[in-house]
């Protein structure tokens, strides 16, 4: 699967004005409405909420990994925000999160296609180094250049 082709400069905000969870996936979701990947936001955001009692998408690192199959995405594609402030959410480190990356994949994608997308971004976030240039990057450019090219 190509990232290049997913993780896209008008879907990244380094300036989330979110202070909890919840005001995070929704800014992010909006992004997805506004480029054209999602087609209903408050139907995504619950699919993306059905996913999350499932288990805990905080990787640790102050990273975040949410994400939806839902009837509701167009085309498989990923949003990015960065929040000033640490948020509550539940991690693997407990330490909360402040880079967030959230998966939209139609309802319909095989599920290979949503695991290898996960696969290829978390082979990218299990590098700490990769990890920390992420929580202090000052652009869009920089975050495509980690992502897609790591």
């Amino acid at each position: 699967m190509d990232l290049n082709k997913i993780i896209r400069e008008e879907r990244i905000n380094l300036n989330l004005e979110a202070t909890t969870k919840a005001e995070a996936i929704d800014e992010l979701a909006e992004i997805l409405v506004k480029t054209n990947s999602v087609s209903d936001k408050a139907g995504f955001i619950r699919d993306v909420y059905a996913r999350e009692e499932i288990g805990e998408t905080g990787m640790g690192g102050y990273i975040a990994i949410p994400h939806g199959k839902s009837k509701y995405v167009e085309n498989t594609a990923i949003a990015i925000g960065r929040t000033k402030e640490i948020l509550e959410w539940e991690s693997l480190d407990g330490k909360g999160v402040k880079f967030i990356l959230l998966f939209a994949v139609p309802e319909e994608a095989k599920t290979t296609v949503h695991i290898k997308l996960l696969s290829q971004v978390a082979s990218t976030l299990g590098d700490e180094e990769v990890c920390a240039r992420l929580l202090t990057v000052e652009s869009a450019d920089d975050i495509l250049e980690i992502m897609t090219n790591h």
